[in-house]
């Protein structure tokens, strides 16, 4: 890479411009790696279970071995996993890739539409599920070409603790509803019959694909990124190489969450951890805010990633401030904007600066992340890892120079194959040059350290004059009765857009004229809300994103 890239010279020192590509062929040889050393230590835990390096070895073989032996599962057939962060899925997802298949994963919480139209796109032959989601799956299996069904429970793997837990769950809280799927088979009996055979010596090449990772559909259909062993693998040497320097092997406790299907915390906690011998602490609801902090208490965890909604609500709930970050070393955050007033009262309350980094699913997902030895929130998403290279282009295609605003581009090994029996999409996102187009708006400065003004998108035209969501969410988003904020754009007779702010109250008594009263000496003319909506709560993604779309669709039909 050339050095004449400036965001090279603000690197930490002993930090690598370049990785070493050929380090690892493939995921399986990171996780056979972590295996042989750190085998008897935790790697992940859940509900009080813990499973070391060489259990993980053991029933990820048996998993592989019931999909080769028993299901005759052919190399680069695809594999649904529908589940939330339990033990079950490290096993699942380990074994998939060790049997040379193709993981797709899948969302819990999809509609029928929805899963439907993965399941048939993706060409998925078997689908692992939880029995909570099985009813959802029960109605459109018949339609896709899913030849067996594996189900599964939240306490499975968690054994005697666990069958008190299902029965609580089935019996007493009802959360399984009925369903039916002739032929399913737990899994737990999948790993016993997979445990009487010898797991073969699988060749598995660089450029195969480990992932048919779905876009999240907040920009239009869902498609499948097609992320390779060397994607990943690439990806993971990156963010190794830009954590390594504060982690130390073995001894790091993650919390994970996010979930496992999400690219984010796929890579960053799953992936990255395991070459550092560390435990990945499964949260499997996060959105029960209490229940969450108390894990954390028994955790001793030394670091966390997630988004800003994640950190904003943790941040709200009673008992978070009064946990031991005397461990914790990093926070990173990804996935959307990190808010300032967040991003500050995170410092406030753990001592630790939360870290904003920047991916897509389309780049495995890390292509920026800010210096680990960041003194506060600088509002950059951002230098360049190592082996990647970004640049701002304008809607011709032509570079743009340091400070002017255009579209953020990327280029690396992370960067996807392109998606899924969607050539004419991916010629639209990956030029001649193999630059990948984000859809988002940023500038670098002179330091190297890129900035997102916005996607390009979500932008809304005024008058003549954009306006950058984001900017107006972090204004509004500092206001101390404010719990959450989304900005909008909405049609309007005279200015064509105006910006429509939907919020979240913290306190019951703040008012539409006090939020316009503040905006006013903190925003220009055409960036101030002309209407002001009120709601319980923001619709947002599983992984916490707010969902814009799905507001201005609604502001439509008012």
């Amino acid at each position: 890479m050339s050095t004449t890239h400036p965001w090279l010279s603000s690197y930490a020192p002993n930090t690598p411009h370049e990785i070493d590509l050929d380090q690892f062929p493939s995921i399986v040889s990171v996780l056979e790696q972590a295996i042989r050393k750190f085998g008897d230590r935790p790697a992940f835990s859940n509900f009080g279970k813990t499973l070391t390096y060489h259990e993980i070895d053991e029933l990820s073989a048996a998993f592989a071995n019931y999909l080769i032996h028993e299901l005759g599962l052919k190399k680069g057939e695809r594999v649904a996993i529908m589940l939330p962060n339990l033990l079950q899925y490290p096993i699942a997802l380990f074994g998939v890739l060790r049997a040379g298949l193709t993981v797709v994963n899948t969302n819990p919480l999809y509609t029928h539409r929805e899963l439907k139209h993965q399941l048939i796109d993706s060409g998925a032959t078997v689908l692992l599920v939880l029995e909570n989601f099985a009813h959802v799956a029960q109605d459109v299996v018949a339609e896709t070409k899913v030849g067996q069904v594996i189900t599964t429970t939240i306490g499975e793997m968690l054994g005697p603790k666990g069958y008190l837990i299902d029965f609580v769950l089935k019996y007493v809280k009802q959360q399984v509803p009925h369903f039916e799927l002739p032929g399913a088979i737990p899994f737990k009996q999948t790993l016993k019959l997979g445990a009487r055979h010898t797991l073969p010596a699988v060749s598995i090449q660089p450029q195969e694909i480990a992932f048919l990772q779905y876009t999240g559909g907040t920009t239009g259909v869902s498609k499948g990124a097609m992320l390779t062993h060397r994607n990943l693998v690439a990806n993971m040497q990156q963010s190794s190489a830009w954590l390594g320097h504060g982690i130390k092997e073995g001894e790091e406790v993650i919390i994970t969450a996010l979930p496992l299907y999400h690219i984010f915390a796929l890579t960053a906690n799953c992936l990255v951890f395991m070459k550092f011998g560390g435990l990945n602490y499964l949260i499997t609801n996060p959105r029960d805010m209490r229940g969450f902090v108390k894990e954390l208490a028994k955790s001793n965890f030394t670091a966390i990633t997630g988004v800003n909604t994640l950190f904003n609500g943790l941040l709200h709930t009673p008992g978070f401030d009064k946990l031991d970050f005397s461990r914790m070393r990093f926070t990173l955050g990804g996935g959307m904007a990190v808010q300032r007033a967040v991003a500050e009262k995170w410092k406030q309350v753990t001592g630790v600066t939360l870290v904003e980094a920047y991916g897509l699913t389309e780049t495995s997902p890390a292509a920026c992340i800010n210096p680990m030895d960041l003194k506060e929130f600088n509002g950059a998403i951002g230098l360049p890892i190592p082996s990647t290279a970004c640049c701002i282009k304008d809607d011709a295609g032509n570079m743009l120079p340091q400070g002017e605003i255009g579209e953020l581009c990327i280029k690396g090994p992370q960067v996807m194959l392109g998606y899924w029996q969607r050539p004419d999409e991916t010629a639209k996102v990956i030029d001649a040059a193999g630059w990948l187009h984000t859809g988002d708006i940023a500038k670098m400065d002179e330091k190297g350290f890129f900035y997102i003004v916005d996607r390009k998108k979500d932008m809304i035209l005024v008058s003549g004059f954009n306006v950058f969501p984001n900017e107006v969410e972090d204004v509004v988003a500092a206001m101390p009765g404010v719990l959450e904020v989304a900005a909008v754009g909405v049609p309007d007779e005279k200015s064509g857009e105006a910006v429509k702010l939907v919020v979240v109250r913290k306190d019951p008594n703040l008012t539409a004229d006090a939020i316009r009263h503040f905006c006013h000496d903190e925003l220009t003319g055409y960036k101030r809300p002309k209407y002001i909506e009120f709601r319980n709560e923001l619709p947002k993604t599983n992984v916490g994103k707010i969902l814009r779309r799905e507001l201005r669709e609604s502001a439509k039909t008012d």
